[in-house]
């Protein structure tokens, strides 16, 4: 209990700061240049609140239909796939693709701001469960988790580049500490869930949930913008953002909004999986990236 609620009081501010760090190394022009993509930030919105629903009510109905697991894991695998995307897919953006970090945080803020509206809709139409979601406190986690750490990191850029300077060399080592903590908590976290009497099969289904949500955000970007001067940076972004949920809200509804236990399940395992998954592509794009530079030079 007491492990939870250490993870719970600093996850956030975990998160915060690897937005600062996002904002120590951009600057307000790229955030600019990022609002000038209406197209790619619309295809990144279908891709978290249309195409990510489709597959978890796809992958929910065959756990119950398929799997013969109870109705409220199914349940569970839907909620997953009506949250707002993960503020960790901003970062994964930002290991790979530097320069199309801000487009990313523009894209999960706009989601996190109208999950508010659209999670207990989409809830409803999936599940047929009414969620009332705490507006107040969105807002708020959005302001304290993305915007104020990007603005702190922007401003000090700005009109302390020498700081910057100083303390550019620190943040990556700091950066990979805390993506451990932020992956590695909530699976010491849950580990009861992934051990349960479902634990395996769950486990699968989550597994194929989001690796059909990377796939899909990927070639799917492919399709739309075939025709730009970077389709492969774009495509790695809106994958990450299609695949990356924000699965601890999922698992805060679950616990607070279902009686029946077992919809907390795949949310919890999500949060595990979700952080593996985007990080292993991470370094796998990034290897791609340096045998296609050593190819070229």
């Amino acid at each position: 209990m007491v492990y939870k609620q250490c993870f719970y009081r600093y996850y956030a501010p975990a998160l915060g700061f690897l937005m600062f760090a996002v904002g120590v190394n951009s600057s307000e022009k790229d955030f600019f240049e990022a609002f000038k993509q209406p197209a790619a930030i619309f295809a990144g919105y279908v891709g978290q609140f249309f195409v990510k629903p489709v597959l978890g009510y796809l992958f929910g109905t065959i756990a119950v239909t398929l799997f013969g697991l109870p109705t409220a894991i199914g349940a569970g695998i839907m909620l997953v796939s009506c949250v707002s995307g993960a503020q960790l897919s901003s970062y994964a953006t930002f290991l790979t693709d530097p320069a199309l970090a801000p487009l990313s945080v523009v894209m999960t803020s706009l989601s996190t701001a109208t999950a508010v509206f659209v999670t207990p809709f989409l809830s409803l139409l999936l599940i047929g469960k009414r969620l009332p979601v705490d507006v107040k406190g969105m807002i708020s986690s959005i302001t304290q988790i993305v915007v104020a750490p990007i603005a702190a990191g922007l401003l000090l850029n700005r009109f302390f580049p020498r700081i910057c300077e100083a303390i550019r060399p620190f943040l990556p080592p700091l950066s990979v500490l805390v993506t451990a903590c932020c992956v590695g908590a909530p699976l010491a976290i849950n580990i009861h869930a992934v051990i349960s009497p479902f634990g395996f099969s769950i486990l699968l289904l989550i597994v194929a949930f989001h690796l059909s949500a990377f796939i899909a955000g990927y070639a799917l970007t492919g399709l739309a913008f075939h025709r730009s001067l970077d389709v492969k940076a774009l495509q790695r972004t809106l994958s990450y953002e299609t695949g990356m949920q924000s699965s601890l809200l999922a698992l805060a509804l679950a616990n607070r909004f279902f009686q029946d236990p077992l919809v907390s399940v795949p949310p919890a395992i999500s949060t595990v999986m979700m952080s593996l998954m985007g990080f292993s592509l991470v370094m796998i794009w990034n290897k791609g990236k340096e045998k296609n530079m050593m190819k070229e030079s």
